[in-house]
């Protein structure tokens, strides 16, 4: 018996020196570029602890149903992006930890789209090349950990990079191909147009915005009409009164003069008498000052020391007399004169009504002129903005017409070899007589772009198209749309095919089938375990075919027999503690244990059971054995 893959846990330090040791062991076949080599999932749903080692090729896994194997595609999912709710966390822990190591070619292109997300994102490893590790915690606080290569990102980085190397396909997805909306991007997918598709969706989120501005602008005509009496009259009321920054000071100080006129006069009038004059029998202050002057003048000639005192006598002599002549100019230039002191007072309160409307000091004032002027010419154009963007929206339209027309033809061209594809596809799946086509059409409208004929058409992101898958499974029966015609199983087999079909032009490395087989009975189960053996590129059914690891959960042992390698998926319950507790074990079959595993699922223990998987597998080893080599 195989051994379980359990009881193992990576860090961060152990993964790198399990990845050595990984390099060293591994056979040459095995090292395939961007391979998932290893899983490590611990506390998530049942699994307890798990490690899985997958290998190149096709990876099945089997076994009972609730034994887990959705839950290891479950976690896959949250390395993808998936909600990380608490409710995966094993009853009894705090986190579960999910980590996949990825081989990478260590000669990988600097410009590759992976590699380069990496680059610029500093997760690149220069202590393990050739490996890739990406790892996710969620916590009971709700709380996730995101980390690549160690190093901590956010849940949008690292689903960025999962999602350049893994691709699931659930349960269940099949029924997306009953609504149309997701045809157009299954086609786009198949063609290669997704490239092309982007820019188309550049136009139009540009024309969005265009037309957004447009509206507000139509909408506005009135408030902007208001919006430019209001400036217009705010500019031009600043404009006229012709202000001067720093002439309100000088305005308050003349009104002080004028309004104190007579008053100044006298006061200028009195200082200077007594200064000159002197008042009744006393003389003057400059004359009894000289007088004083005039006596340590002569004590000085007496004692030298005294000059001092005699010149400081003589300099205040002076001064009162500059003093007395500029008091007699002050008062000659009063004038008493109520004119213009009115025109002072009206000037003052013009600009502080202004300093009230419009700002605290002159030069506020002056710089929300400034502003309104700015504003005044900008909303003048209105309309000249309005003309320019009318003209912009349908030059777009035209550009988006003309876009989506060249895309319309590569999309109708892409149909007609998907149809082609798809047929032969379903002929394997003993649909030999259904026919397939796609509809590629156009609705039209008013407001729509301009397609070259000058019809106006329907448009989004995605251009003027409205894609839908066509099927009639019965001859002489028209196309009609998929979700009248095909019954469940039919519906299953259109997704194989269509699943194939898209596949060989998928580049990302590997891909997920989460229980395909859902539908089919085991006639058809041989040919899709053949089909999904195909995408793996050990057989090389042509020039554009990519090579693919593939891992598939399935309950048909015709599909099982495929496998390159081959897990079985089980639950038991332990005892630890004296407690029961259910958990999940993985087992690598090979040899008599696989053909056991085949045999259970066939329903066939017996000897005879024994018999007929032996002969199945020897058909399959004979089916690989003479497919064209890779």
């Amino acid at each position: 018996m195989g051994e379980p893959n359990r009881g193992y846990y990576s860090t961060p330090g152990r993964t790198r020196k399990y990845l050595r040791h990984l390099r060293r062991c591994l056979p040459a076949c095995d090292r395939i570029e961007h391979m998932l080599t290893e899983l490590s999932i611990r506390n998530f749903a049942i699994i307890d602890d798990l490690h899985i080692t997958f290998g190149s090729g096709l990876n099945i896994l089997t076994g009972e149903t609730g034994a887990g194997k959705s839950i290891i595609i479950d976690a896959l999912g949250l390395l993808l992006g998936d909600r990380g709710s608490s409710e995966w966390i094993r009853s009894g822990a705090d986190t579960a930890e999910i980590e996949a190591v990825f081989a990478m070619p260590e000669s990988e292109a600097e410009t590759s789209p992976l590699q380069q997300l990496l680059v610029d994102n500093g997760l690149d490893d220069p202590d393990s090349p050739g490996w890739l590790t990406l790892s996710r915690e969620v916590r009971l606080n709700g709380r996730n950990i995101c980390r690549i290569n160690g190093r901590t990102v956010s849940l949008q980085i690292l689903s960025e990079v999962a999602a350049q190397l893994i691709d699931v396909h659930g349960q269940g997805e099949h029924l997306n191909l009953l609504r149309p909306h997701t045809h157009i991007h299954l086609l786009d997918r198949y063609a290669g147009l997704l490239e092309r598709r982007r820019e188309l969706a550049a136009q139009v989120a540009n024309l969005h915005a265009v037309r957004a501005e447009l509206r507000r602008l139509r909408q506005d005509a009135r408030t902007i009409a208001q919006r430019l009496d209001m400036l217009a009259f705010q500019t031009e009321e600043i404009a006229q009164a012709k202000l001067r920054p720093g002439e309100e000071p000088e305005l308050e100080a003349e009104r002080r003069r004028l309004g104190n006129a007579e008053a100044l006069l006298q006061l200028a009038q009195t200082a200077q008498t007594i200064l000159s004059q002197g008042e009744g029998e006393l003389p003057g202050a400059i004359d009894l000052v000289g007088e004083a002057a005039g006596r340590l003048a002569r004590l000085a000639r007496i004692d030298p020391d005294m000059q001092a005192g005699a010149d400081e006598a003589q300099a205040v002599t002076e001064q009162l007399a500059d003093l007395a002549g500029r008091l007699q100019d002050y008062a000659d230039a009063l004038e008493f004169n109520p004119v213009r002191l009115q025109e002072v007072e009206e000037r003052l309160d013009l600009i502080h009504n202004l300093k009230r409307k419009y700002g605290d000091t002159i030069e506020q004032v002056l710089a929300f002129a400034a502003d309104a002027q700015e504003e005044l010419v900008r909303l003048s154009n209105w309309e000249v903005r309005t003309g320019e963007l009318e003209r912009q929206e349908d030059e777009l339209l035209h550009a988006i017409g003309e876009a989506a027309a060249e895309l319309s033809d590569l999309r109708r061209a892409a149909g007609e070899r998907l149809a082609r594809a798809a047929e032969v596809e379903l002929a394997d799946l003993r649909m030999e007589r259904a026919r397939f086509g796609v509809s590629v059409a156009h609705n039209p409208h008013p407001e729509g772009a301009y397609l070259p004929d000058g019809s106006r058409v329907a448009f989004d992101a995605t251009g003027v198209d409205r894609v839908e898958f066509l099927i009639s499974t019965n001859p002489g029966e028209p196309l009609k749309p998929m979700a009248k015609i095909a019954s469940g199983g039919e519906t299953a087999r259109l997704m194989l095919a269509l699943k194939g079909v898209l596949a060989h032009a998928d580049a990302t490395p590997t891909l997920v089938f989460d229980e395909i087989d859902q539908g089919i009975g085991g006639r058809v189960g041989g040919i899709v375990g053949r089909k999904l053996w195909n995408l793996t590129g050990q057989a090389a059914p042509g020039p554009e075919h990519v090579m693919h690891q593939v891992l598939c959960i399935t309950h048909l042992p015709q599909l099982a027999a495929y496998g390159d390698t081959h897990f079985a998926v089980n639950k038991r319950v332990e005892t630890s503690n004296g407690e029961e507790r259910t958990v999940t074990v993985v087992r690598s079959l090979e040899g008599s244990d696989r053909l056991d595993e085949l045999a259970q699922m066939l329903g066939a223990t017996t000897v005879s059971g024994r018999k007929s998987v032996e002969e199945m597998m020897a058909e399959v080893h004979e089916v690989k054995a003479a497919a064209p080599k890779a």
